[in-house]
């Protein structure tokens, strides 16, 4: 029978009854006797605070970009190893919309969003990798040294912090428009989840696949899921289909006889029956062009009456991303120079190097503060415009003949952003002369400029100086320099040498030289030539009285170093696309060392005393074989000589034997350091 308990109060004692016993007594247990309360026992110690001196900087640095966290560990100047809230920096990109104030509070003590992030920290230095993909993925981000570039704009104008926020909101988007140039932006949605390390990979790379030389040929690395990693060559320029299957897909744009389809501010499609179809940039990405172009007019209004030559730009270039007609926004970026505005800007379509067919110019933006520092360049070598040319055009000979020159020396900028095509895996820019296109580009009156601010912090002046003593014998060790006027020396005359001799729009037998060479050979020659033209005006201008003998040996081998950064790289990425800097670099260190200026001495040991075998450098025998080169590059060009081309590519590109030890030795030892991996940050209050 079923019953309810009733919670009944009990005077007698309870009666237990079982079967067959008879009831008996059961003693309740007397309760016990009261007593005054007792205060509570004190509280356990508070646990002792877990101090951040854990991670060294490097290893902080190096983990927070594997959890995605875009942090970085600015100095340590006190060299406590403890990361203080002066020290610590948040950069643009990697998290938008990230606030360094999420990590740091108004009295100036980490946040608990920071404590939190630094024993996530800990537990992922600690713990090993969760795949082989996943170990694929930290060894590639490891091959990078995350690099802070900052800018300080607290006090600058209202009106000028408003125009900053405008160019960084346009940079997010020519971002976006840039992965969708590239075939890349769809990838994104397809990351894993939970997988910071793979986050960070692809928005470093702007793509899956792996680029550092240790894992760029791993089958294991990448930021997808090997099943969602794409095959083959990935654009959204060109019908991707046709780009893998027609090895000459690129090489008959030029030919075509639609000439739209080659032209650097359209895409291509195919209909059908395969004929192929171009439409401009502006009627492809319709949205995204509008949406940057509001961005710029902004920029503009918020500089109301300052910078008027700026914002003259800046209304130009927001009507050519509607129309791409930027011959107008041409003109009015070669009005901008250093007495006209603080600012230097160039955001819009410019080069073709990363593109499968080195053809359509890329969106990016090149954002930066004017450097007055160029002065000194600029009066030494104004007055030897004319003859620059006339020697380069004497080395080249038949059919190029000098030209009248009207370029402008570079400008030194101070970088504070690089967005889309601007924004490299590893290292950055340090020189450029744009545009590339259209009538300021053929008469010669564009821009260009040397970026100031790379390479110049203490963790890559002191990373040089090992590689190098790693690489140099002692004897051209004697000759290396940290000064940077050597480097930018050789930048301010790479990027005039851009302006002299036969350049892009040069025409031999009829045709440019992307129609002569192809693209991506094209775009090699033409980086050969400049920086061969850098180390030969080197010692021209010795014998102009504007430089020392000292000076040019010193530049030279800092040349020489800079070359064997590009050889470590690699020469050519997936698809056998060329690396035209690596290809350029390979090319001139062979062929000096064919000519005796560059020796290797392998019974000899390194300036660092550990390394045995090393490269020394015969200063005396540079001159020679510099012009030698010259000449050679400078006729290739002026010819349009394909066939010559193709025999520098030949001899010291694709090496073997004992060409191919050179290009190993070089990359074991330049790559035991990791390479710069440029991120920004701008602090506005």
């Amino acid at each position: 029978m079923k019953h309810r308990f009733l919670g009944l109060a009990v005077a007698a004692p309870l009666l237990v009854l079982a079967c067959g016993e008879e009831a008996r007594p059961v003693k309740v247990p007397a309760p016990p006797p009261v007593v005054a309360s007792q205060p509570p026992p004190p509280p356990p110690p508070p646990p002792t605070p877990k101090t951040l001196d854990r991670l060294s900087r490097a290893d902080f640095n190096r983990v927070a970009a594997e959890l995605a966290l875009p942090l970085f560990w600015t100095n340590d100047a006190d060299g406590n190893n403890t990361i203080e809230p002066a020290e610590l920096a948040i950069y643009w990109g990697l998290d938008r919309g990230a606030l360094l104030s999420e990590y740091i509070a108004t009295d100036k003590t980490f946040t608990p969003k920071f404590t939190a992030a630094y024993e996530a920290m800990i537990r992922q230095n600690e713990s090993p990798p969760t795949s082989l993909r996943n170990a694929s993925v930290r060894k590639e981000l490891a091959q990078g040294r995350v690099t802070l570039v900052a800018s300080d704009f607290t006090k600058a104008t209202q009106e000028e912090k408003k125009f900053v926020q405008a160019i960084f909101k346009a940079a997010e988007k020519i971002e976006t428009l840039y992965a969708k140039q590239e075939g890349t932006l769809d990838l994104q949605a397809k990351l894993p989840q939970n997988d910071p390390a793979s986050k960070a990979l692809f928005f470093r790379n702007q793509e899956p696949k792996c680029k550092a030389p240790a894992t760029e040929n791993d089958p294991n690395c990448g930021a997808l899921m090997k099943d969602d990693m794409p095959k083959g060559k990935v654009s959204g320029l060109y019908p991707v289909d046709l780009l893998a299957k027609d090895p000459k897909f690129c090489e008959g744009l030029g030919k075509n006889k639609d000439k739209t389809l080659a032209d650097p501010f359209t895409t291509v499609s195919a209909d059908a029956n395969g004929e192929l179809k171009s439409k401009p940039f502006h009627e492809t990405w319709t949205s995204d062009v509008e949406a940057i172009a509001a961005d710029i007019r902004d920029a503009s209004s918020a500089l109301g009456s300052s910078e008027p030559a700026l914002r003259a730009y800046l209304d130009a270039a927001a009507k050519a991303f509607a129309s791409d007609n930027w011959w107008p926004a041409d003109e009015a970026w070669a009005k901008m120079d250093t007495k006209n505005s603080k600012f230097f800007l160039r955001i819009g379509p410019d080069e073709v190097y990363h593109e499968p067919c080195s053809t359509k110019a890329l969106y990016h933006v090149s954002f930066a503060l004017v450097n007055q520092g160029a002065t000194k360049w600029q009066a030494k070598l104004d007055p030897l415009k004319t003859e620059m040319e006339n020697a380069i055009a004497k080395l080249a000979g038949a059919p190029y003949t000098a030209r009248k020159v009207s370029f402008k020396i570079p400008d030194f900028i101070d970088v504070v952003l690089n967005a889309g095509d601007s924004r490299s895996p590893s290292g950055a820019t340090i020189g450029q002369s744009l545009p590339n296109f259209g009538p300021v580009a053929n008469q010669g009156r564009g821009r260009t400029v040397a970026m100031t601010n790379f390479y110049t912090d203490p963790d890559s002046i002191a990373t040089a100086k090992s590689q190098a003593d790693s690489l140099f014998c002692k004897d051209t060790t004697a000759k290396w320099t940290d000064d940077k006027e050597a480097l930018l020396m050789s930048t301010v005359l790479h990027e005039a040498a851009h302006n002299l001799g036969p350049a892009h729009q040069y025409k031999a037998n009829g045709k440019i030289d992307r129609e002569a060479f192809g693209g991506p050979l094209a775009s090699t020659l033409e980086e050969l030539k400049a920086q061969t033209a850098a180390l030969y005006y080197t010692d021209w201008l010795v014998g102009k009285k504007q430089l020392t003998k000292e000076e040019a040996d010193k530049s030279f081998v800092r040349d020489v170093f800079w070359a064997f950064g590009h050889i470590s790289r690699g020469m050519y990425e997936d698809n056998k696309h060329p690396k035209n800097y690596s290809q350029l670099a390979a090319i001139q260190v062979g062929w000096m060392m064919s000519k005796g200026a560059i020796a290797w001495k392998h019974d000899e040991v390194a300036a660092n005393g550990k390394d045995k075998g090393c490269f020394s450098i015969d200063l005396a025998k540079v001159p020679a074989a510099v012009t030698s080169l010259m000449t050679e590059v400078a006729q290739i060009k002026g010819k349009g000589d394909k066939a010559r081309a193709e025999v520098l590519i030949k001899d010291w590109v694709d090496v073997t034997n004992d060409r191919k030890m050179v290009h190993t030795v070089i990359t074991e030892r330049m790559t035991r350091a990791p390479k710069q991996t440029f991120v920004y940050s701008v602090k506005l209050d």
